[in-house]
């Protein structure tokens, strides 16, 4: 029998997370006070987030340890397994060698909880009482709602009102482990309703909802702001992903040649390739490759330039390829990645040419998602199936040059929470859509000018 699954004990849960911040020939430009324009400092910080985190933000230490308490919790799910696609390899009749780690077995069914459940840990170690954030989709909202029950804290969800109305399971899994949720913009904040009174009909965005969150924890002692991608500690705690698959490889007797990674704000990219590109920046010859909608483009179309992290500009300034802080995402895109830049860390990554991305329409998405459920068994969730579309693309371009290479990426999630996005697929609902040339330059001109 072939080896499908290669499953590794709990004992080999890393015991540490991996900062790539120690090794990058380039580390990102600082953050940017809103006011000042000056770099934040822990001060600056310390409103939201707890000193533990804002610690590991800004640390350049290669190994950070992993608490005893979130090992423990991790163990409910990790080590996730890492499949070979044989029966996807067969449909596709490619030579190449196809692997995916599977983290849709976590309780939230995504990647997510491997930051949320340290999040959670620190924040209540802080004393914190209630955590704000946002979601989009709804896979970090679950996560984050499911750490607040395992910690005992109250959380609040601001999720984009087009994902509210698109994915109403998302926000009753929420609910079921406790958390209140509001469909954003909403009437509770202030960032809020200055974006209802201009546009009563908005749809939401991600930036909106950060916007929400964040002015919620700064306005309350006992709460603090939680974040489900982007900065540099969530990325770190999502390197446990790579660093069980780099075992999982050892044990296969295998190393990819390409990793393939689905790219919103960069958790899961940044989980499944960064222990590998420590090896690339070593030298090692490996293609990384970021994969994006092509309604929200923001490596392949953005500029690489200070803007906001939210859209009324409560944030620090990061160093992003973006779209420009107020871009609005098209309510018709079926799945997350709608974010209107990406994690500092990816994109410096991404300047310095260490990783590649492309991006695809919809459609094409949801046709590659098919063929992986009809031959793997899994439904993935949309934001997978972009991955899923490029290592698809890869495989073909192996068939076509009759060249064997293993190709890696990450199943972020299952789509069992989905399905009314696939509904809409099968009932012919979902378009393509590129956004306008002329509308990213309108929202990109008016970003912040830096010195």
């Amino acid at each position: 029998m072939k080896e499908t699954k290669i499953v590794l004990p709990d004992k080999e849960i890393p015991k540490q997370w991996y900062n790539i911040m120690a090794d990058m020939p380039n580390l990102p430009k600082p953050p940017l006070h809103p006011g000042t324009l000056k770099p934040v400092g822990p001060q600056d910080l310390s409103a939201i987030f707890p000193m533990a985190l804002i610690e590991q933000e800004v640390s350049t230490q290669r190994w950070i340890d992993i608490p005893d308490e979130v090992l423990d919790i991790y163990s409910l799910w990790r080590p996730s397994p890492l499949y070979r696609a044989h029966r996807l390899e067969k449909a596709l009749g490619t030579p190449a060698k196809i692997y995916y780690k599977y983290e849709g077995v976590s309780p939230a069914g995504s990647h997510k909880p491997n930051t949320s459940i340290p999040q959670a840990y620190y924040n209540k170690k802080a004393g914190i009482k209630r955590i704000a954030t946002e979601t989009g989709a709804g896979q970090w909202g679950s996560a984050m709602a499911l750490s607040g029950s395992l910690f005992g804290l109250e959380v609040t969800v601001y999720m984009v009102k087009v994902s509210y109305n698109q994915k109403p399971y998302r926000r009753i899994a929420m609910e079921t482990w406790g958390a209140t949720v509001h469909a954003s913009p909403t009437s509770v904040t202030n960032s809020g309703r200055k974006i209802l009174e201009a546009d009563p009909e908005n749809p939401g965005s991600l930036g909106i909802a950060i916007s929400e969150a964040v002015e919620d924890a700064a306005t309350h002692n006992d709460t603090n702001y939680a974040l489900g991608s982007v900065l540099n500690h969530v990325l770190l705690h999502q390197t446990v992903i790579g660093l069980e698959a780099k075992k999982q490889f050892e044990l296969a007797g295998d190393y990819p040649d390409v990793i393939i990674g689905c790219c919103g704000g960069g958790s899961n990219l940044g989980g499944v390739s960064f222990p590998f590109l420590h090896d690339k920046i070593n030298g090692k010859d490996l293609r990384v490759i970021a994969v994006e909608p092509i309604s929200c483009p923001t490596l392949t179309r953005g500029q690489f330039r200070y803007d906001f992290g939210d859209t009324a500009g409560l944030t620090p300034l990061l160093m992003m390829y973006t779209l420009g802080h107020d871009f609005v995402p098209p309510g018709i895109h079926a799945g997350g990645l709608r974010y209107h830049a990406d994690a500092p860390l990816i994109c410096q990554l991404y300047h310095d040419k260490l990783i590649e991305a492309v991006a695809y329409g919809q459609t094409a998405v949801f046709e590659a998602a098919i063929t992986f459920a009809k031959s793997e068994g899994i439904i993935p969730a949309p934001e997978t199936s972009h991955a899923i579309k490029a290592v698809i693309d890869e495989a073909v371009r192996c068939k076509d040059e009759g060249r064997q290479r293993t190709i890696f990426f990450n199943l972020s999630g299952h789509g069992y929470l989905d399905l009314t996005a696939y509904a809409d697929y099968h009932s012919g609902k979902l378009e393509d859509y590129a956004y306008p040339d002329e509308r990213i330059k309108e929202s990109l001109a008016r970003l912040p000018v830096i010195g």
